[in-house]
């Protein structure tokens, strides 16, 4: 685990007044040399860890679902480990993940053993990566407003097929799309393009076993423009579980996110 030469996250750009931002949070396994030290795992542990927790591919997907829209989408990919912060949580008690040491910087594994010590201090962590990342989203979702008018942030996960120690709400439904929802920034067209858009893709389900969908805390709850939801695609669709290689069903899915695109590009602002 090297540190980056590179910036933490980035912002690849898309067409002039393209309002579709993809936010792709989890795909990296990257955790910079300063940041290992502080994760009580050794490496061979922490290899599988990523392979349960890293949402593996996503970054590939959204890559080639902007290649194929017929309006280039924005990408804001996260480039570091969500081992090192996880960037959609809330950064304080708001968060319920904080129950299983999965807040903004985890604590424990997804199998509920021991990440970090008990007498960790997250604010460097928080202060170094959680803070910018989070500044920077904001200005990427502000830059849509100013060009398009609106901005649509689609928020690309995936999860594993079997639950997880881990998962507070995992005892429902695991459908091969979950559509994570919230009840300002979802509205109802978008819920039913994108139930449309990955109908090829099996059955689709909301909130279940996944909840919510990430916006900038600036615009959380009072920006109507902004409108917002979560796909998480349940990973024996398109790779090997855990942490295996991507087959052609992500072809699938890149082609159904992008029609989801297109048709949110289409849509008058």
């Amino acid at each position: 685990m090297e540190a980056l030469a590179d910036p933490p996250f980035t912002l690849i750009p898309g067409a002039a007044d393209a309002p579709v931002l993809l936010h792709v949070p989890h795909a990296a396994r990257t955790v910079p040399r300063a940041v290992r030290g502080g994760i009580v795992l050794d490496d061979a542990a922490l290899a599988r860890e990523s392979d349960h927790i890293v949402d593996a591919h996503t970054d590939i997907l959204a890559a080639r679902t902007a290649a194929t829209a017929r309006r280039t989408p924005w990408q804001f990919v996260n480039r570091l480990s969500r081992l090192v912060v996880d960037p959609e949580r809330f950064p304080d008690e708001r968060e319920e993940m904080r129950r299983v040491g999965m807040g903004a910087v985890y604590t424990r594994t997804t199998g509920q053993l021991p990440l970090r010590s008990p007498d960790f201090d997250d604010g460097p962590l928080l202060d170094r990566y959680f803070h910018p990342y989070a500044q920077a989203m904001t200005e990427a979702v502000r830059e849509r407003l100013d060009a398009a008018g609106r901005a649509v942030i689609l928020d690309v996960h995936s999860y594993p097929t079997h639950r997880l120690p881990y998962e507070l709400h995992g005892d429902g439904p695991r459908p091969p799309v979950c559509l994570g929802t919230d009840p300002f920034h979802t509205p109802p067209a978008l819920l039913d393009r994108a139930e449309s858009a990955f109908a090829r893709c099996g059955a689709t389900g909301r909130n279940s076993p996944f909840a919510g969908t990430y916006v900038p805390l600036e615009f959380y709850g009072v920006e109507p423009r902004v409108t917002a939801l979560m796909v998480e695609i349940r990973r024996d669709l398109y790779m090997t579980e855990p942490g295996g290689p991507a087959g052609p069903g992500l072809d699938r899915l890149a082609d159904a996110l992008a029609d989801l695109v297109d048709s949110l590009t289409a849509q008058s602002s």
